[in-house]
């Protein structure tokens, strides 16, 4: 079959065109800006890329027209799709009716912490053999890609690994299917991070997302298990609306949970049950409630919690998620998606248990659609509180990033021009900063200029 993604350059489409293409399809796709390193991932794929919506990829002669969801009515070459009766389908639904149909799906679900989790379970049955496929909104540094299909398990060598991890976004499916991606994938374990408001231009409030996660909900068998934060009131009021698995809980005060911490890492619990002991490198009470949520998930396929332990101790974590970007006269440059001001807020604390009373210089960029929005701007302050320095990018937004972060004082600078904004930082910073750089976006490549500049 000959497919034709529209939004093909998104990490998900992307991952999307990556499988179908694997599966022996013939892939090609569309969008609005086609550049790396995407683009030199699909064309390695031998997957032609056409920028724009121009109506000559009519004659390209597709089978079917696999549309993202940044497609919108009013784009030229959907218009005409609509028109002329072709077939189409969503990301998501096509994902669910040809790849994950017998496959043992685990996916991962919350407003925060989906794409480490999803990463750190795909390497835990890896590392146990299971040659699970996966599609993550990110690119573990463990495979070094975004997605890939089943392969074959070590422990048996004559067919197909089952399992496949999905990250589970709550995020919309497409212009013309408004439920969450999520409800696409019917797993048979699911992980519930957490839940909070987030992604404004699509849900009202809490409880429109609470909705979403209980239609989740309803697609795991009673045979199934849900893995849930035990310390979130949110997942509470979801559960209390109905659940027909099995559940356990993590995090909280029963279930999986953490004991005795380390500099380096910490003692895994179930019930008062020692499991191990986790070291590794990556920081933040959210990595450890990440892991556990992962542990706990791999046991429900046969992975024993002292080998998830063993898996994660080699775990490289996800490009940027406080992925280190360079060094430059002392001064350390970090990269992290963190867009949401509990997701700022967590990752500034993981950073200052990691380095003491060292200076924290925090780059943000406001970027997503909620963020954008206004809704969080309330929360911005606190979510801030434990840098030393904020410089935020406040250019093409609804509202003032000066007034949002008045509160905290002489501390907190905002700028229009990012030229401006990495000047001022290049006249704070002082040997032994550590710069902290978070947006959800390239954020204009300030990474590479600030080091340049410093």
């Amino acid at each position: 079959m000959h497919i034709h993604i529209l939004g093909i350059c998104g990490t998900f489409m992307g991952g999307i065109a990556a499988l179908a293409r694997t599966a022996g399809h013939k892939v090609t796709g569309c969008d609005a800006n086609v550049y790396p390193p995407m683009s030199t991932q699909l064309e390695a794929l031998e997957i032609e890329l056409i920028e724009g919506w121009d109506l000559d990829q009519l004659s390209l002669g597709a089978d079917l027209y696999v549309i993202g969801n940044v497609v919108t009515r009013g784009n030229p070459l959907m218009e005409e799709i609509l028109n002329r009766g072709l077939p189409y389908t969503s990301g998501p639904q096509w994902l669910g009716d040809n790849l994950l149909r017998d496959k043992w799906v685990l996916a991962v679900a919350g407003t925060h912490g989906k794409t480490s989790t999803s990463s750190m379970l795909a390497w835990i049955l890896e590392y146990a053999g299971l040659a699970p496929g996966f599609l993550i909104g990110g690119i573990p540094e463990n495979f070094g890609i975004s997605a890939r299909a089943p392969g074959i398990p070590r422990q048996d060598s004559a067919s197909t690994s089952p399992f496949f991890v999905l990250e589970a976004d709550e995020y919309d499916t497409a212009f013309f299917d408004k439920r969450s991606k999520f409800v696409h994938y019917r797993p048979r374990t699911a992980v519930l991070n957490n839940l909070e408001f987030d992604h404004a231009d699509i849900f009202a409030d809490l409880a429109a997302i609470e909705t979403q996660f209980h239609h989740l909900i309803r697609t795991v068998p009673g045979l199934g298990r849900l893995l849930v934060n035990g310390k979130e009131d949110s997942l509470k009021r979801v559960l209390d609306k109905g659940c027909w698995s099995e559940m356990e809980c993590f995090g909280g005060t029963s279930g999986w949970r953490v004991g005795q911490c380390f500099d380096d890492g910490f003692e895994v619990l179930l019930g008062d049950q020692s499991q191990g002991e986790l070291h590794w490198a990556l920081m933040g009470e959210h990595n450890q409630m990440n892991a556990l949520a992962a542990i706990a998930a791999a046991r429900h396929v046969g992975v024993t919690p002292a080998v998830a332990i063993a898996a994660l101790a080699e775990f490289k974590n996800v490009k940027r998620r406080m992925e280190i970007k360079g060094h430059s006269k002392g001064i350390t440059v970090y990269d992290d998606f963190a867009h949401h001001p509990t997701a700022i807020a967590t990752t500034v604390a993981g950073l200052r248990k990691k380095i003491g009373n060292a200076r924290i210089l925090a780059v943000l960029e406001p970027r997503s659609n909620t963020m954008k929005l206004g809704s969080m701007k309330e929360a911005l302050p606190g979510s801030l509180q434990d840098a030393d320095l904020v410089f935020c990018y406040g250019a093409n937004l609804g509202w003032s990033s000066s007034e949002a972060l008045a509160a905290l004082g002489q501390k907190a600078q905002s700028f229009d021009d990012l030229s401006q904004l990495i000047e001022a930082v290049r006249q704070a910073a002082q040997t032994g900063d550590h710069i902290l750089v978070m947006s959800n976006g390239g954020f204009g490549g300030v990474h590479s200029k600030l080091l340049a500049a410093l």
